[in-house]
């Protein structure tokens, strides 16, 4: 083996489980495994170095291209540790020295072309114990650092509000599959998650002698917890990046309480960041209210809508800030033209920090400060207290961007090591370098024509290469001009290369020059980039608030736009909205043609509401469309709506849909059930719950008896606002028996045998389905329609005897048995015994009008039952007398 291999092997060994881009002359190399990765991942040619049974498996790409292909290695799911050259191969003595200078992962990537401009980029590293979780999570792009702890249950909960693009956790911690499957996980020692150690990492980053000024409190298990995640998360930094951290210059503890809490299936049910469906930003809440203009505008908006706050302040203030904006909108679109100037200083920064900024780095900041004045000034006569913060808090440092417009070229090139940074005047040693550089060209281009005057030979041409430095090139048609002074270098194509003793003095001179001013050049940069440094505290608060400038402009414009309403904020149990509008559907369709909708939640009307009527009616949407809007009202935007009046929520919970969880091996119903426990154990009287369809997974009995239950339950343990969309229209019966709740339902129009939805929300319960209608929308085939027509009239007429009977007494003994039995097949088998037949529906008369086409859940004859059930207290019962009630009543039944 080689020492080179030797070095290869070594390096490997350190950064098993990534592919490793070997750095050798102008090229990165991959062998083994890792090159059979590059020829199908990169669609790289694959060689070999040696032959037989001796052969490596070996493909590279130049230098020059290590961005682009490191991306596409992070893009199909591989790590990446990139092995670089550390001294001048020229100057090196023996063996030239390599190190691993960088392990690329999907969270911890900092370049432009790997991240979405748009949205944050986490690592998350998770601890778990027996009773709580604790979770770290840093930006390295922008240097933003959190930790939090929590109970156990709600891990997922936390991932899905930050959404990391890679989460640490402890080799012995067991993780379902479908985890494994769906997110990018690595994997660090137990040790690396020990709270010494972890207390050790923390307190030597920051210069500390312990971490209470922080926020932590060790005698917390919650805050151990925390403390604990965020030593593994910067111990695997460390050993990841090998550069200066010092841009994680702080770590801020989340509490529980400080923002609104969205479960995991409620963010995504209400799809507030991405689609249920399909994944995808577009068509979520954050797509239709992302107008920013900066990129770090879009993240901080992401960030607002992930943690809606809880202080009426704060929201208030926000809104203050929002309705100023809306009033001036000729200085509102002068601000966002201004901020169209503004590049991503967050990200920058971070750059500078990790001396990973190139020279259109320091240019964009340049440029970014020189329009600070312009954006302040407009600012200036405002006077709400959110903008008259970013008014003083904006800092144009206008020595650093005089130096860096003075020193950087416009356009300026990528790389820093090849020249052509520095614009003419800045350095006199430069200038002079130049000079002589540009006289040695001269000199060349001048005696290239002399060689050609003295030879007769007028397709002669000075060329240039690596290898031989300065050449003459000869067509092999004129070598017999050649005179005997021409040193023969090199044979290619059609031509000869050579060389001249007096050519070679002056290419030492002309090299010479150019090395110099590219390592001048190169010192000035750096330098530059060191000074930069100085500022980046001062300039990373001008980041933030030029952010939420962003967001503020984005809301007043999209209320402008769209005539939204600014709702009052208050600390009551109480939400108001008239004329409402979904925020997302109200963008993509034309203006009018979305049919707005009032809510009125509170004490006194109403704290339950319950909403009946057709699929595809809109209930759905409108139970959606409340939860969205209180969102949006409590990160400080304006709503669509004519008015509204939102008392602050503490928790949104939704139970809509399962598609996901299906993946994790639980079933339709359980996968409610669970969801719906989660609610009722963790909603408080100042939560917003809605529940769409609770009990469809189940027989009709089953689920409408959990469905009467849970409501119960709300309303008499919890107390909370709540939106109930049902099919079950036997419970539009319950505010007879709680006041609380109240009855809504989607108005429909019968005309002509036509059902038109108006998708408008009234007073009272809705008395049909018109499941069959809908039917006929999705195109279910005619004579299936017709045969449903006619047992839906046949089950309807059943139901009106039963019911007819039962309230006339007709009834008795073995007649009301048979009656009984009858209704029992049908509502576990409900298909009568008609013949299978086409049936006219024009001819087969009118409907029997009935409560609903749904059984009734008790039989008409057994109300005393009921009344006795409804009395009695089964808190002060034994076991044996519940048994021996029970008995009676099955004898009771048997009698009759």
């Amino acid at each position: 083996m080689t020492p080179m291999m030797k070095q290869y092997f070594d390096a490997k060994k350190a950064c098993p489980d990534a592919v490793l881009l070997f750095r050798m002359g102008d090229f990165y190399e991959m062998f083994h495994e890792d090159a059979r990765v590059g020829a199908y991942v990169l669609n790289l040619a694959m060689t070999s170095r040696e032959r037989g049974e001796n052969a490596m498996p070996m493909a590279g790409f130049p230098h020059q291209q290590l961005e682009a292909y490191v991306g596409k290695l992070i893009e199909h799911g591989y790590r990446v540790a990139v092995c670089d050259q550390m001294e001048d191969p020229k100057q090196a003595k023996g063996l030239v020295k390599r190190e691993v200078t960088r392990v690329v992962t999907p969270g911890t990537l900092t370049e432009d072309f790997l991240l979405n401009p748009k949205e944050s980029n986490y690592l998350a590293s998770v601890v778990v114990d027996d009773s709580f979780i604790g979770l770290s999570w840093v930006e390295l792009s922008t240097g933003r650092f959190y930790a939090a702890g929590f109970p156990r249950a709600r891990l997922y909960d936390q991932l899905a509000r930050i959404m990391p693009s890679e989460w640490l956790v402890c080799e012995s911690l067991k993780l379902p599959e479908w985890v494994m499957n769906k997110m990018m996980v690595s994997r660090r020692p137990d040790w690396a998650a020990g709270l010494d150690f972890a207390l050790k990492q923390l307190k030597d980053h920051f210069r500390v002698m312990n971490l209470d000024g922080f926020g932590f409190n060790v005698q917390l298990p919650e805050d151990r917890q925390a403390i604990r995640a965020a030593g593994m998360v910067l111990d695997y930094l460390r050993q990841t990046q090998k550069v200066s951290l010092e841009h994680l210059d702080s770590l801020r503890v989340y509490r529980t309480g400080e923002a609104l809490e969205i479960d995991e299936s409620s963010r995504r049910s209400l799809e507030i960041t991405r689609t249920m469906r399909e994944g995808k930003r577009e068509g979520s809440l954050l797509s239709a209210l992302d107008c920013c203009i900066t990129s770090m505008g879009s993240r901080m908006l992401a960030d607002w809508i992930a943690n809606p706050l809880t202080s009426k302040k704060l929201i208030e203030l926000r809104q203050d800030a929002v309705e100023e904006l809306m009033k001036d909108s000729k200085v509102c679109q002068e601000l966002r033209k201004d901020l169209r100037g503004i590049y991503d200083l967050e990200r920058l920064l971070t750059r500078v920090a990790t001396m990973r900024a190139n020279p259109r780095d320091l240019y964009a900041i340049g440029q970014t400060l020189t329009m600070l004045p312009k954006i302040w000034k407009q600012l200036r006569p405002m006077k709400s207290p959110l903008i008259v913060r970013i008014i003083g808090e904006i800092d144009f440092c206008p020595e650093l961007a005089k130096t860096i417009m003075e020193a950087i070229i416009d356009n300026p090139p990528v790389q820093i090591t090849e020249g052509g940074i520095i614009r003419p005047g800045y350095s006199e040693k430069l200038d002079e370098l130049r000079d002589a550089s540009h006289g040695g060209r001269e000199w060349i281009t001048n005696y290239q024509a002399k060689v050609q005057e003295e030879t007769g030979i007028q397709n002669l041409k000075v060329g240039y290469n690596k290898v031989f430095g300065f050449y003459l090139e000869v067509n092999n048609s004129q070598q017999s001009k050649i005179p005997d002074t021409f040193i023969r270098k090199q044979t290619v194509k059609n031509a000869e290369r050579y060389i001249t003793p007096e050519l070679k003095e002056h290419e030492e001179f002309v090299l010479s020059a150019d090395e110099r001013q590219k390592e001048i050049e190169y010192r000035i940069f750096s330098e530059l980039r060191e000074i930069t440094l100085q500022y980046r505290h001062r300039m990373n608060l001008t980041a933030g608030v030029l952010a939420e400038l962003d967001v503020l402009l984005a809301f007043a414009e999209t209320a402008r736009q769209r005539n939204y309403c600014r709702p009052k904020i208050t600390e009551e149990n109480e939400l108001e909205i008239i004329d409402g509008r979904h925020p997302v559907l109200d963008m993509v369709t034309p203006d009018g043609d979305f049919v707005p909708n009032d809510i009125i939640c509170d004490e006194a009307r109403g704290m339950i509401l319950l909403i009946t009527g057709p699929n595809m009616s809109g209930k759905s949407t409108y139970i959606r469309q409340v939860a969205l809007l209180t969102l949006m009202a409590q990160i400080g935007s304006f709503i669509p709506a004519r008015e509204a009046k939102i008392g602050i929520v503490d928790r949104i919970f939704t139970r809509v849909g399962a598609s996901d969880e299906l993946a994790r091996g639980q079933s339709t119903f359980m996968v409610e059930m669970t969801e719906t426990a989660r609610i009722l154990n963790m909603a408080t009287p100042r939560s917003l719950v809605v529940l769409d369809e609770i009990g469809r997974g189940t027989s009709t009995y089953d689920g409408i008896s959990l469905a009467w239950s849970i409501i119960e339950h709300m309303h008499e343990k919890i107390g909370c606002r709540t939106l109930f969309a049902t099919h079950y229209h036997e419970l539009t019966d319950l505010p007879k028996t709680f006041p609380n709740v109240r009855n809504l339902n989607v108005a429909v129009q019968e005309w002509n045998d036509e059902v038109v939805f108006l998708h408008k929300i009234v007073e009272g319960a809705a008395d049909r389905s018109y499941g069959i209608h809908v039917a006929r929308l999705a195109g279910v085939p005619a004579e299936v329609l017709e045969r449903a027509e006619q047992l839906l009239r046949q089950m309807e007429e059943r139901q009106a005897e039963l019911l007819e009977n039962g309230q006339n007494g007709t009834q008795t003994g073995n007649e009301s048995q048979k009656t009984r039995q009858e209704n029992s097949s049908a509502s576990s088998a409900p298909i009568p015994n008609a013949p299978l037949r086409t049936l006219d529906p024009k001819k087969a008369g009118p409907r029997t009008p009935t409560h609903d086409i749904q059984y009734l859940m008790f039989d008409p004859k057994d109300p005393p039952i009921i009344e006795e059930l409804k009395k009695m207290d089964v808190n002060e019962m034994t076991p044996i007398q519940a048994f021996q009630t029970l008995l009676r009543w099955q004898e009771s039944l048997q009698k009759t």
